[in-house]
């Protein structure tokens, strides 16, 4: 079976305030990571937490991105990784009918 729209969720556990991370430079490199469609960054509130809601077209790519990139991105922040990987094609029609911006 082949996804063609997935979902990663991901969260960096660290001591930087967002106002403090280079998202310019990190934005620069992670449009070199293939698969990857768009990103929404995401900042804990009241706990320094980073991280992200993704979209790849595909599981492989995601998982790559997961295992590859983002480690190396949590190793040298410093901080623990939690990534979750979701299915966006089996609930097309659910999220139409929210208007996400997702589903033209």
């Amino acid at each position: 079976m082949s996804i063609k729209k997935v979902f990663l969720y991901a969260e960096i556990q660290v001591s930087i305030p967002f106002t403090e991370i280079d998202w310019q430079a990190i934005n620069v490199a992670m449009r070199k990571n293939p698969g990857l469609k768009s990103k929404t960054w995401l900042s804990g509130i009241n706990n320094n937490t980073i991280g992200g809601f993704y979209e790849f077209d595909s599981i492989d790519n995601a998982k790559s991105y997961a295992v590859g990139y983002l480690a190396a991105a949590a190793q040298q922040l410093g901080g623990s990784l939690s990534v979750k990987l979701f299915n966006g094609d089996i609930t097309a029609d659910a999220n139409r009918g929210m208007d996400s911006p997702f589903y033209g």
